[in-house]
């Protein structure tokens, strides 16, 4: 904690609180959390200690330094209750979509009304579209678009944020996922989100599904020529 706090910045709390940080906090830059990651590697003891800090930092850290094959589902039940901001939803959604199954912790969050613990359910949609390989399958990734169609206007401001991220990412694992979200998004329309006093937009779908599918596409063809 006294290497997190000596760390820390005045203009890098200001820039936090922007984005919605609460409570203590030192401003650890993300670069400094980098280094401090690389430092520790895997140390889930360690992690467990520094989330029951509430520091925000620490928190983040923890995320970082988590041991997903030892994080239960108590653990990120109690964790993902904690979080307070989008910032810590993000950090957290790292582990909930490696730990476990993180197919189940998806569908037990999901339709949570916390503003946090939905975006989290969400966010684990995108991480795990964004794997190239492995389950789940292309069907389950598509059965979440109708969800994502009935339910993105009507749920918190983050949350919406993270479906429309979710969208962007299962589109990007196909041309038939991508063909799949876009006629999805002609229907869901413009999704408003309020990003505060930050300089932060949600991707527009359809432009933004286009080039990460594009630039995904690419990456499987040079992968596909490395095998050959």
């Amino acid at each position: 904690m006294g290497e997190l706090e000596a760390m820390g910045t005045e203009q890098n709390r200001k820039v936090y609180r922007r984005h919605g940080v609460l409570g203590e906090q030192f401003g650890v830059s993300y670069a400094n959390l980098g280094l401090l990651t690389k430092k520790l590697k895997t140390n889930h003891a360690l992690a467990r200690e520094l989330w029951a800090t509430g520091n925000h930092d620490a928190r983040v850290l923890a995320c970082r330094v988590c041991d997903p094959a030892a994080a239960d589902d108590a653990l990120l039940d109690a964790w993902v209750a904690d979080c307070d901001s989008y910032v810590l939803s993000d950090a957290l959604s790292g582990p909930a979509s490696k730990a476990g199954d993180p197919v189940a912790r998806h569908e037990r969050w999901r339709d949570d009304d916390r503003e946090w613990v939905g975006r989290t359910a969400w966010l684990i949609v995108a991480n795990l579209a964004n794997r190239d390989a492995g389950e789940p399958g292309d069907d389950w990734f598509a059965s979440r678009l109708p969800i994502v169609e009935r339910q993105v206007h009507g749920r918190k401001n983050r949350v919406r944020d993270a479906m429309v991220l979710a969208l962007i990412a299962i589109g990007a694992r196909s041309d038939e996922l991508e063909a799949a979200v876009a006629a999805a998004g002609e229907g869901i329309g413009h999704v408003e989100v309020d990003h505060g006093e930050t300089g932060c937009k949600t991707p527009d779908m359809g432009p933004y599904l286009h080039k990460t599918r594009a630039h995904r596409r690419k990456k499987q063809q040079k992968a596909a020529a490395r095998k050959a």
